[in-house]
């Protein structure tokens, strides 16, 4: 008999993930990627109007959060210009730390 283990409350749930800037300069060159890694940027993900949680990327600019199981709304305060953060919502669910990587649209034109 196989036994599948599963979700109690004290199992974590959450996001993790990656973060990119995009455009990481004014022109973009054919061939040459122009997004970068987007180290020491503070995101908050808000739950029905509340700030449920802030975390700072890391210097591989990666991320790690724990959140209760729900869906999110995710800002990156220092990058209003742009059209913001995509996915601009995400889903937390039960038991999981899903993977979600982020791409902050730096307002570059």
């Amino acid at each position: 008999m196989l036994l599948v283990p599963t979700a109690t409350s004290s199992t974590p749930s959450g996001l993790r993930g990656t973060v990119t800037l995009f455009p990481a300069r004014p022109v973009c060159i054919e061939g040459e990627s122009c997004s970068k890694p987007a180290p020491g940027v503070l995101l908050v993900f808000t739950r029905k109007g509340r700030v449920a949680a802030r975390v700072a990327t890391t210097k591989r600019a990666t991320y790690r959060v724990l959140l209760a199981p729900g869906v999110y709304s995710v800002t990156a305060p220092k990058y209003r210009r742009g059209s913001g953060v995509t996915p601009g919502t995400v889903r937390v669910k039960k038991g999981r730390i899903a993977r979600i990587d982020l791409e902050i649209d730096t307002g570059l034109q």
